[in-house]
């Protein structure tokens, strides 16, 4: 019934606008697109997609980037019509369209388009006394915004660590707010992260002395060989203050464009290919748009691609068949 009467509302919606004397006379589309909160890169990444799409000629869509708690709402409200398109974290997909992981079924999410990297890392401060992973234990550590997820590839890393949510006290907060709880010493630790560069790892490092807390490597490449979505991911020096040296982190699951599988394949394919084929604007207001090129927007992270897709990578010869 939500889903229906979102629709119906929509398309009211168009048709007054159409009626309203715009430049062609037609409707335009109201499309929803769904974020994560601000601080973090997914806010800022969704936001860049939305502004590019809206500056398309010849399509009448108007996309509206919706700040939500993140993936696992995204997915939650994609499955029952209250948006259209969405970010998400490639790992959270991979257990939502397979119902695993605390999921209550699989939901139908199918990948328009794989982005960045999301290389999340633990940060601390300097004088913390938290030198690795296993140091996280007896701490207060932010491990996200209530409702994003990010237990889904947070829990197998620590584990793989040796260390058990049961093992220090986790404490939920967006990636600003984490920030605001490392600098205030209300949280020993913060798992923080996203495109390379995320404005909240830039924010913190600028405003104290802070330390990346390392993975072990031989983990990291046992973790990538068990999950898809998993791989390793290196921040290079002079990213952030004070980093004077490579960090060998981990992306704990690209960041990538999803919408639901029975989403209209004409409207996938326009929306697939206006962003691929503006993606130097995408990278004007972002660096993550340099992800959008031909290897990695049809990396495999576990997740089917909507047909819609498909057909535009097929048509301009990067679908590895």
């Amino acid at each position: 019934m939500a889903r229906v009467l979102r629709w119906f509302l929509l398309a009211a919606a168009a048709a007054a606008v159409g009626c309203g004397g715009g430049e062609s006379g037609s409707a335009r589309s109201f499309l929803s697109f769904g974020t994560a909160p601000p601080g973090g890169a997914f806010f800022v990444v969704g936001g860049a997609l939305a502004e590019v799409l809206n500056g398309i000629e010849g399509e009448s869509w108007n996309v509206t980037p919706e700040s939500t708690s993140g993936s696992q709402e995204n997915i939650r409200r994609l499955d029952g019509g209250e948006l259209d398109f969405a970010m998400a974290n490639a790992a959270v997909t991979y257990f939502a369209v397979r119902g695993t992981e605390g999921w209550d079924r699989a939901y139908p999410m199918r990948s328009v388009m794989t982005l960045a990297p999301n290389v999340t890392i633990f940060l601390t401060r300097q004088n913390s006394g938290v030198r690795t992973i296993t140091d996280l234990k007896g701490k207060r550590v932010v491990v996200g915004p209530a409702g994003a997820g990010f237990d889904f590839f947070v829990r197998p890393l620590l584990a793989a660590h040796g260390v058990r949510y049961d093992d220090f006290t986790p404490l939920n907060a967006t990636q600003a707010g984490a920030v605001d709880m490392l600098a205030d010493g209300s949280a020993a630790a913060v798992l923080i992260g996203g495109a390379v560069p995320t404005a909240s790892i830039t924010q913190a490092s600028a405003s104290m002395d802070v330390f990346f807390v390392p993975y072990d490597e031989a983990t990291v490449a046992s973790l990538a060989a068990e999950y898809i979505f998993y791989s390793p991911a290196t921040i290079p020096a002079g990213t952030y203050r004070g980093q004077t040296e490579d960090f060998h982190g981990l992306d704990v699951g690209s960041m990538h464009i999803i919408t639901t599988e029975g989403q209209d394949e004409d409207l996938v394919y326009r929306v697939t290919k206006a962003l691929y084929e503006n993606r130097d604007q995408v990278v004007q207001r972002h660096a993550a748009g340099n992800a959008i090129n031909p290897k990695n927007v049809v990396r495999d992270t576990g997740t089917e691609f909507h047909p819609g897709a498909i057909r535009y990578y097929r048509e301009i010869g990067i679908w590895p068949e």
